[in-house]
């Protein structure tokens, strides 16, 4: 308990001031979300505040920010359009339908991310190997600069004759584009230069009340965080603070239809959203040498996404971008995520006026400082001083992060890795051959698995071999079942054969389940006192005695 109340307590002023910084950068960003999801942006900002919130409270990062971030968004896209055709169909038709379809999913999200927690599926994440942490943090780097670009266009709401809505985007021009981009750059140049003036001010939060000022007293016709929302069919920022959405028990029918329709988008959410929070948790653990709790984290992610839906917001996760700029303001306890909701809350009901003034410019510069600092701009010098499967693995997770999405790029990369490590392994086995007193003996190094069975089984020749043959298993190592099948082939081909054969060196649990699936390796098996003492990973009664460390 002590120690948990630390991390609210390391440096209230960075924390509070850091949180306000990311506040401001978090609001055209959600914004833009909620345009992609053809969602009221208040609903994303609603979201942003309540899971932000709880996952400041609760969660297993202290400086991990969260909010309604774009990686879940776009998975809803679809559904609630499709929700809103559902909705037109019911005997008494319902309006923004695929609004209630969005906040159930929300809630199915979060169950999901609970679970997950519970079953300690967190601690997969260190599964995941550097390269694709690498290509992860680049592409991520990549589409946020994409989206920054973007914010130098004009929206346009077209409404086609069967009611499809459509944005239209257009380049800024002329005088308009240099006044947008000299206040990026000055923005930009604050953040820099600042620091190395005095590192009392915040320097983010110092460059966007500067360009602000800048903006309202010489009266330049920029685009704001105001003329944004609007632009792109909202009202304004201004709301009302978050309640229980009852509307959504009364419209939402409780039947097997619905659960199906929103599952898999619920599913693909969760698991987009874990997955983008646990790999910003390992980046901010590099950054501040600590470590997060993955599991508590996924609750946390849990819980603020089902209570988000209840109250009517939309579903998020772990925001790499803000979580940088939090970090880099010198946010590390869990105050900054609490000062960055509270402060977003506070916007929303009391400070909208204000808040709508902001240039996006001076937002946009912060963005681009991010995209500069988070991008790992060693991987590039890296790239051909590592193995080449590891630099594919690095620009290929890339890649796939800027055209599809963080899951997919994620997988895809674990995936790969995973096949050029078994690979590898594979082909390490190897067979040496010695004869002694009429006995041909196969001494066995390295790795006996799935990968490396039909190597292992080529180097024997059960026809030619002579009469006795031992197999010497005391440099090697069987790790799963296929090895097992391995064994248990070869020693049939030499009985086929008329040949007798030994087995040397195995590990006792292996002795156990090769005399357990046949009576006749008793006879085969020779016990040795210097057997290595290494075990195999399916051996239950292992795990059953509580032999194995199964913690994280």
């Amino acid at each position: 308990m002590t120690k948990y109340f630390k991390q609210f307590t390391t440096n209230p002023k960075n924390d509070i001031l850091a949180g306000m910084t990311v506040s401001l950068a978090m609001i055209p960003e959600v914004v833009a979300f909620a345009f992609v999801a053809q969602i009221d942006p208040l609903v994303a900002l609603s979201g942003a505040f309540i899971i932000g919130l709880i996952t400041a409270i609760f969660g297993g990062r202290p400086g991990l920010i969260s909010g309604a971030a774009g990686a879940v968004a776009v998975i809803f896209v679809h559904m609630i359009q499709e929700g809103h055709t559902k909705g037109m169909l019911f005997d008494n038709p319902i309006d923004n339908m695929g609004y209630f379809y969005l906040l159930a999913a929300v809630v199915l999200m979060g169950i999901f991310q609970i679970f997950a927690g519970v079953f300690k599926l967190g601690r997969f994440v260190r599964l995941i190997p550097y390269p694709v942490m690498l290509g992860f943090v680049n592409g991520l780097a990549i589409v946020i600069f994409w989206a920054q670009v973007k914010m130098f266009t004009h929206k346009t709401l077209q409404v086609s004759a069967d009611g499809v809505k459509k944005y239209i985007s257009d380049f800024m021009t002329g005088t308009e584009l240099y006044i947008m981009m000299g206040l990026v750059g000055l923005t930009m140049a604050i953040i820099f230069l600042l620091p190395k003036i005095t590192k009392k001010l915040p320097a983010s939060l110092t460059a966007i009340l500067v360009v602000t000022i800048i903006v309202i007293v010489s009266g330049l016709d920029v685009s704001t965080v105001g003329s944004y929302i609007r632009e792109g069919g909202g009202a304004g920022l201004k709301g009302e603070f978050p309640t229980p959405n009852m509307e959504l028990w009364q419209n939402l029918p409780f039947n097997l239809d619905t659960l199906t329709f929103i599952l898999p988008f619920a599913f693909l959410a969760a698991s987009v959203g874990l997955i983008e929070s646990l790999m910003t948790m390992n980046l901010v653990d590099e950054l501040t040498d600590t470590r997060g709790d993955g599991n508590r984290e996924c609750i946390a992610q849990g819980v603020g996404n089902i209570t988000s839906g209840l109250f009517g917001g939309t579903g998020g996760c772990g925001m790499i971008g803000q979580t940088v700029i939090n970090i880099n303001a010198k946010g590390r306890g869990r105050l900054s995520g609490v000062m960055m909701a509270l402060t977003l809350l506070s916007f929303i009901l009391f400070a909208d006026e204000y808040i709508e003034q902001v240039p996006i410019a001076a937002l946009v510069g912060v963005m681009f400082v991010m995209v500069i600092e988070t991008f790992a701009w060693s991987s590039i010098r890296i790239l051909r001083k590592i193995p080449r499967a590891d630099a594919f693995v690095l620009v290929a997770v890339s890649a796939i992060t800027v055209v599809f999405d963080l899951a997919i790029a994620v997988f895809a990369g674990v995936i790969i890795s995973a096949l050029v490590f078994a690979w590898e392994n594979a082909i390490r086995i190897r067979a040496r051959k010695r004869m002694k007193d009429g006995t041909l003996t196969y001494e066995i190094w390295g790795p006996l698995f799935f990968g490396s069975v039909n190597v292992f089984n080529e180097k024997f020749d059960p026809k030619n071999d002579p009469q006795y043959v031992e197999i010497d298993f005391i440099e090697s190592r069987i790790s799963d079942h296929s090895g097992l099948e391995a064994i248990k082939n070869i020693v049939q081909k030499y009985e086929e054969h008329g040949k007798e054969i030994k087995l040397r060196h195995l590990s006792k649990d292996c002795k156990i389940l090769l005399k357990t699936a046949d009576p006749k390796f008793t006879k085969m098996i020779v016990d040795d006192i210097d057997d290595p003492r290494y075990h195999l990973v399916e051996d239950p009664e292992r795990f059953k005695n509580g032999l194995y460390d199964t913690t994280e």
